[in-house]
């Protein structure tokens, strides 16, 4: 039974979806059942963006998330952030980014610039 192609405006749309997805998991890309399943996963994309919207990561949580990612410790930071009192200061949050830390933070581990700029939760709270 497949279902009828249309917009997922409610939960009950969305598991229909879902469904209709686990039946055609594995279709062949170019193929009917692979289009459709191409056109739900499109569908369903749009609805979890809309309904269930996901935060850019806290700027220090990133950083710390790369950290543990590489093997990173606070030493490897400083040729980043600055001097071993700078990089405390800046991962415990008594201290926000600068320019130039967050040039380098995205040049070296590939952090986005987006998620660097943000105000750092606690920040937020300030």
């Amino acid at each position: 039974m497949t279902i009828e192609l249309k917009p997922i405006r409610t939960e009950a749309d969305y598991d229909e979806a879902l469904a209709e997805v686990g039946r055609l998991w594995g279709a062949k890309s170019g193929a009917p059942d692979g289009d459709r399943l191409d056109v739900l996963a499109t569908l369903i994309e749009a609805y979890e963006t809309r309904m269930h919207p996901i935060d850019p990561p806290d700027p220090i949580e990133a950083i710390l998330f790369r950290m543990e990612q590489q093997g990173l410790t606070r030493k490897d930071l400083e040729p980043l952030i600055g001097t071993r009192a700078r990089v405390a200061e800046v991962l415990n949050r008594k201290r926000g980014l600068s320019i130039e830390m967050i040039r380098r933070l995205n040049e070296k581990l590939g952090i986005s610039a987006d998620v660097l700029i943000r105000p750092s939760r606690e920040d937020e709270a300030a």
